[in-house]
């Protein structure tokens, strides 16, 4: 007999837990092109940015790319467009575009 799901906590056992997705071959999003599905499209003011770099930690995809200590263009193809980047910014120097590049 399975446990109600709002009772499961850090001393539940295994065996009372619904059994999950079987993973038989995981890949990352590297492999696939997931920025093909955003809604908006960041936009890089190359002429505003400063370098402080505090975009980059904050990306979830890793789409803000750092290559000797300074900031390269998006790479489109992972973004999914959550904006948190331009969020960030104290510049002004990364703004949101709705649609696809």
């Amino acid at each position: 007999m399975r446990t109600d799901i709002t009772k499961i906590n850090e001393h539940s056992s295994h065996t009372e837990m619904t059994e999950g997705m079987r993973v038989c071959a995981a890949g990352t999003s590297r492999l696939f092109k997931t920025g093909e599905w955003r809604n908006y499209t960041p936009v890089y003011h190359e002429d505003k940015c400063k370098q402080c770099l505090l975009c980059a930690p904050v990306c979830p995809d890793s789409s803000i790319p750092v290559k000797d200590a300074k900031r390269e263009a998006f790479d489109l193809d992972h973004c999914k467009g959550c904006g948190i980047c331009a969020e960030v910014c104290p510049f002004g120097a990364i703004t949101m575009r709705e649609g696809i590049e």
